[in-house]
């Protein structure tokens, strides 16, 4: 039986880290055969103490803790490989819930050669009851939210740009390289985008399924968006090929608003044009929203649902938007 490491960045994770740990003691693949690794970015809260608790309780989980100091997802990834000594590398998050045959089908797909980095679909959960934080769960989901990813609601298995998480051969890393530093987040498209510009492949399967716990607020979700909309605009910058429609529709969105902003200073037409164009795009959020709302017998869902998506649209534009103003203001000076 092929050895396993898994490896999960984690930082301030008390919360949610045992619904991870929790599933990885049900894995149908091998305990005796698994070991997992978490690489804490120096966590201030209770998350090593939970961590310790939960191995007192199941001690045939081999698990060890490794520090990251950088506090960053791709160095912590990077610590973990180090120390790893599975056959395969299977990446998880702290705030992921893996199906009990999560690990036992990425080795499946990757000894049938389906992929050098397999991986499945997301199915969001909310991190809380509220009618907020349910909306989250959805818009993270919804096609209007995430576009054509199909990692978010794809049924269909096939090569892919990318995939949540990832599982791979370890020697993989020696023949492409380890996660780039410099990007704080999207390190992972980033390693697909290097993958596959090698010619190799990287494989969706719908039958690998985890749960992602998502943000509970909409000021979270505002901060998360707006971090993936930054790093998204670095990574581009060395892989220009990769940038995808879904993703060009929020910075040109957030740019149009603020130039019928400053254009309605001088004239009065950008001004109806920018109500207009905020009217429709509030009434087809709302629109959406409404099967959902109906399907769960809740109409805080019809205000939820848009605002959610509103925010991640907003979030992830402008912080696009500021690293180009910030790489063009430093090419300038």
């Amino acid at each position: 039986m092929k050895s396993v490491s898994v490896i999960v960045p984690c930082y301030n994770e008390e919360a949610h880290i045992g619904y991870l740990l929790e599933a990885l003691t049900r894995q149908t693949y091998p305990l005796e055969s698994l070991e997992v690794i978490i690489a804490d970015g120096m966590s201030t809260d209770r998350t090593r103490e939970v961590i310790h608790q939960f191995v007192q309780k199941h001690p045939q989980l081999r698990l060890k803790i490794v520090d990251n100091p950088k506090r960053i997802i791709p160095a912590a990834l990077n610590v973990g490989l180090a120390v790893a000594q599975g056959d395969y590398i299977v990446r998880l998050d702290a705030h992921s819930i893996p199906a009990d045959d999560y690990i036992s089908r990425c080795v499946s797909d990757l000894e049938a050669g389906l992929g050098d980095n397999v991986g499945g679909i997301w199915l969001i959960r909310p991190s809380r009851p509220h009618w907020i934080a349910r909306a989250i769960a959805i818009a993270a989901a919804h096609p209007l939210g995430v576009g054509d990813a199909r990692y978010r609601h794809g049924r269909t298995p096939g090569l892919v740009d990318t995939v949540p998480f990832g599982a791979f051969r370890r020697e993989l890393f020696d023949q492409v390289g380890k996660f780039d530093e410099s990007l704080l987040t999207n390190e992972d498209y980033e390693f697909n985008a290097r993958l596959r510009k090698e010619g190799k492949r990287v494989y969706l399967d719908p039958a690998i399924r985890s749960e992602y716990i998502a943000r509970p607020t909409l000021e979270a979700l505002a901060r998360q968006y707006w971090r993936y909309g930054y790093w998204k605009f670095r990574m581009l910058q060395r892989y220009p090929q990769t940038l995808r429609w879904r993703q060009a529709l929020p910075p040109v969105f957030v740019l149009s608003i603020v130039g019928l902003v400053l254009m309605a200073f001088f004239w009065s037409w950008p001004l109806y044009l920018l109500v207009g164009m905020v009217m429709a795009y509030s009434f087809t959020l709302f629109l959406a929203a409404i099967p959902v709302a109906w399907k769960n017998k809740d109409a805080r869902l019809l205000i939820g649902i848009p605002l959610a998506i509103a925010t991640m649209h907003l979030a992830w534009g402008t912080g696009f938007l500021w690293s180009l103003l910030t790489w063009l203001g430093k090419r300038k000076r």
